[in-house]
């Protein structure tokens, strides 16, 4: 760390070097609120996803309680082919989101397999893009909230530590200053007394 310089240019330094901390921090702070509730709306679509995967499983429950039977082979009647995931920048995080989604069925006979097996293929498939869709929800939320995290520590830095040591250092040159100046006065009027009295003594 660089030692305070007690002059009057060192003063001028940072008193630019305060003004440059208070024009930064409120632009700082808008993002910082901006992520704040960014993050907000993520968080309530994840946990959306969250009640409409519970929906899903209880409206198939509900539908097909014939799935309680296990001697029936319903797995891997469908999979998830493709996830082109992309990024939106929002308020300056890229952020993911589903661009597109592709999910397969497996042939299965109409004839040889329950009727039902239709009915089932459709819930699997919502509930198949329901998961991934919150995955990558999920996702947005984690980079909103490393993204927040960062802006936070940086308006901390300047609002607890950059903008008060700055007036701290400001304070200190300028005690500094005043007591040379004090004590310049103060020799000056010594001295002019020490004149006179030696020209008092001399005539």
């Amino acid at each position: 760390m660089a030692r305070l310089a007690y002059s009057k240019s060192s003063l001028s330094k940072e008193m630019i070097k305060l003004k440059r901390y208070r024009q930064y921090l409120p632009s700082l702070d808008l993002k910082r609120q901006q992520l704040a509730l960014e993050r907000k709306k993520a968080q309530a679509l994840v946990d959306q996803s969250v009640l409409e995967i519970a929906e899903c499983y209880e409206q198939s429950s509900v539908m097909l309680p014939m799935l309680a039977d296990t001697s029936i082979d319903v797995q891997n009647l469908v999979k998830v082919t493709k996830v082109d995931i992309a990024e939106e920048n929002v308020v300056g995080v890229h952020l993911p989101f589903i661009k597109e989604l592709s999910i397969e069925v497996k042939e299965y006979s109409l004839f040889s397999e329950p009727h039902w097996v239709d009915q089932l293929v459709i819930q699997l498939k919502k509930m198949l893009s329901l998961k991934v869709e919150q995955q990558v929800k999920e996702q947005r939320v984690e980079a909103l909230n490393f993204a927040l995290r960062k802006i936070t520590q940086r308006v901390n830095l300047f609002d607890k530590v950059l903008i008060p040591k700055a007036q701290k250092d400001i304070r200190k040159i300028k005690i500094y200053l005043a007591d040379m100046e004090t004590a310049g006065v103060v020799r000056a009027k010594s001295t002019k007394q020490k004149r006179l009295k030696i020209n008092q003594e001399g005539l």
